[in-house]
């Protein structure tokens, strides 16, 4: 795959995955494709050499892989670890309100959100509705409008002659988006309106009445290549889709002598403890049906290794002071390993300079970030996963601005090369342990 063809392929994953659950089915339908096929999670796997398999949950997080032809827990299961979330505004469970004359939302915050570019954007609305169809049978479906539905408009700076100075939001009263004009007294009821969006999507549903909804608005821009030259991509949820995507086209890339794991979890953003989050039980319970015995996945975990692969801080140009002077990864100048001696990463010195050694072979350049001594560290499911399963991990990520916002930028090249440097590490012969 030339690197203009991942890019519009990846762009294509970024406009379609609005939300963790359509990130899934986006992924599926790729891994469908290339010939992996679902497990059922209550039966026996029975897994062969040469399988290629996938399993969900929650509908929001993935876990695909492939058996090899050599022993998983004799030379290790090659792990890519990811998530399906963003940042985001998630609606309330009775989110109705009517004021001035305008009908709109009450949301709340999921995650670190920068909230000052939520104002003045098109937004539109998706995610997973229950419903019922029938007096006992319990229904779940996606939706996403995938139209311009709302807006949260700026107070103009007439009414704040400080706003460019000292502009603050308050996340209860500052950010409901406007969906209509609403001149009577009589407030719509957001349960109907969801309805017939579910009737819409899927006619043969015979939804009756929806039942509670996991909701998130989001930028409806599409995903685009921008600067003079095209170096640069712009869209909402880069952080972690991109990575997630990155991941899988190593997998579908692996050449199948390996035993090779792609993990796209979903709550990230909010500290990944749930069914569905890195600190659940997918990862080891699947690792250790697939050892077979405790002993084989005593063997397994020691044998293994992940590339916890989520967005690194590129050094922006109007902040420079922000990164410490020789940690400031500069967008299209190659992936980043990511350190922190407190273990808000995971990575040490084996499993980064695995890395390296892989990235060399690729011809692909390496960068490192490290906070600054004064500030502190966010984190990722890298330490995690580490400590919950003990698999040796390493955090790197592609360098990208404007971090947790509406819409975030990396570079054109910078996800390719990664993804590159994965496929080899998915490929990478006999033991990962050093000599």
């Amino acid at each position: 795959m030339t690197p203009q063809q991942f890019n519009t392929d990846l762009l294509a994953f970024l406009t379609a995955a609005t939300t963790p659950f359509h990130a899934v089915v986006a992924l599926v339908g790729r891994l469908e494709a290339a010939g992996f096929a679902r497990l059922p999670p209550e039966g026996d796997w029975n897994l062969q050499p040469g399988q290629r398999c996938y399993l969900t949950r929650n509908d929001s997080s993935l876990l695909a892989f492939t058996v090899g032809s050599e022993s998983a827990p004799e030379t290790g299961m090659r792990m890519v670890g990811a998530h399906t979330d963003s940042p985001c505004l998630m609606v309330k469970p009775s989110p109705e309100k009517q004021r001035s004359g305008y009908f709109q939302l009450g949301v709340e915050v999921y995650g670190g959100v920068l909230l000052n570019p939520w104002f003045d954007r098109d937004l539109s609305l998706a995610g997973r509705v229950s419903f019922a169809a029938g007096a006992s049978r319990l229904h779940t479906a996606l939706v996403d409008f995938r139209r311009p539905l709302a807006v949260i408009p700026s107070l103009a700076i007439h009414l704040d002659r400080e706003a460019n100075q000292s502009r603050s939001v308050n996340p209860q009263t500052d950010i409901l988006p406007i969906l209509a004009l609403q001149a009577d007294s009589a407030v719509p009821d957001f349960r109907s309106l969801l309805r017939q969006r579910l009737l819409e999507e899927h006619p043969d549903c015979a939804a009756e009445r929806v039942l509670d909804y996991e909701l998130c608005f989001y930028d409806s821009q599409p995903a685009a290549l921008v600067g003079l030259r095209q170096e640069f991509i712009a869209s909402a949820r880069l952080d972690n889709l991109l990575s997630c995507f990155t991941g899988l086209q190593a997998l579908l890339q692996a050449d199948g002598r390996q035993s090779c794991m792609l993990v796209c979890n979903d709550h990230e953003e909010v500290g990944s403890q749930s069914t569905s989050g890195a600190q659940g039980p997918l990862l080891l319970s699947t690792l250790r049906r697939i050892a077979g015995t405790e002993e084989r996945l005593g063997q397994l975990v020691q044998n293994s290794m992940m590339i916890s692969a989520d967005n690194a801080h590129g050094i922006h140009p109007n902040y420079a002071d922000k990164h410490d002077d020789n940690h400031g990864p500069r967008l299209n100048a190659g992936p980043v390993i990511k350190v922190n001696a407190n273990q808000r990463y995971a990575t040490n010195a084996e499993t980064a300079g695995l890395y390296r050694l892989l990235a060399a072979q690729e011809e692909v350049p390496v960068q490192t970030f490290v906070v600054r001594s004064d500030m502190g560290c966010g984190s990722t499911i890298g330490p995690i996963t580490a400590g919950g399963t003990g698999i040796r991990t390493l955090d790197i990520g592609v360098p990208t601005f404007a971090m947790h916002s509406i819409r975030e930028l990396a570079g054109s090249e910078d996800a390719c090369n990664l993804g590159r440097v994965l496929r080899r590490f998915y490929n990478h012969p006999g033991s990962l342990t050093p000599a």
